[in-house]
């Protein structure tokens, strides 16, 4: 199998008519072989809202209870997950929607108690994801996991997980040749501003310690360490950028690139 690249998808730059798929589709026809992680917690939060469940954050992470953690599952693994299955075999492409859940692909346990049902990854078995990239089809992956770690009897086999350092998690199971992370930003960012257009693993670490790096590119990052660390180049890019997909692949000329040195 050759080398795929690992493409994680955030909920702000997704949408009915989004390009990126465009883009994933015209890069399968090339030939490449793709993997594409998906979020979505802006729509879960507008599901929760309509069910009146009420949501709350600690640190930036939603607090995922029984009912939460169904609306999570059911608008993850169903609604987003097969919008994006379905508009990538409508522009003619081929892609399969799966879970973390399917093939006890993505092993997790509880992260921290007072999270509820999040969970942190322990193992990815990624051969799921082998047959379906053998077979010239493009998994497409809900971060939903299997509790496969220390779960108590009545507790659910599922757990909400952070996609973000999930897809890292995937890129170094799969020794991807790339992890592109498309967000909407147009990278790291310096303490004035400034795009980071090169980094090092060793810079890249040194920017969580200092806190420069903050907030949602926290995860981002983390995932992109994950994933070096298997020799696997990663990228943060504005994906709301015309062929920034493309261009990520091709020559490393938008975003933020990080290599081992």
């Amino acid at each position: 199998m050759k080398k795929p690249i690992v493409i994680k998808i955030g909920g702000a730059t997704f949408g009915k008519h989004d390009p990126i798929l465009e883009d994933i589709v015209k890069l399968q026809k090339r030939g490449l072989s793709l993997v594409v992680v998906h979020g979505g917690g802006n729509v879960v939060t507008e599901w929760l809202k309509k069910q009146g469940t009420p949501t709350s954050f600690v640190r930036g992470e939603r607090v995922t209870d029984k009912p939460a953690l169904e609306m999570v599952t059911a608008v993850l693994a169903g609604l987003v997950n097969k919008q994006i299955v379905g508009a990538i075999n409508a522009l003619g492409g081929k892609a399969v929607g799966i879970s973390g859940v399917d093939g006890a692909m993505i092993q997790s346990r509880i992260a921290q108690k007072e999270l509820g049902y999040v969970g942190i990854v322990q193992k990815v078995d990624p051969a799921v994801l082998v047959a379906l990239l053998d077979a010239g089809f493009i998994p497409v992956v809900s971060p939903i996991s299997f509790y496969a770690v220390n779960r108590p009897r009545n507790a659910p086999p599922i757990l909400n997980i952070n996609g973000d350092p999930l897809a890292g998690e995937i890129a170094a199971a799969l020794k991807a040749e790339k992890l592109i992370f498309l967000t909407d930003v147009a990278g790291i960012l310096d303490r004035d501003g400034k795009l980071m257009s090169k980094l090092s693993g060793v810079q890249a670490k040194a920017l969580l310690d200092s806190g420069v790096a903050s907030g949602g590119m926290i995860p981002k990052i983390n995932g992109c360490l994950t994933a070096l660390a298997a020799g696997t180049t990663a990228c943060i890019v504005d994906g709301r950028q015309a062929d920034a997909l493309v261009k990520a692949i091709e020559n490393d000329s938008v975003g933020t690139v990080i290599r081992t040195v």
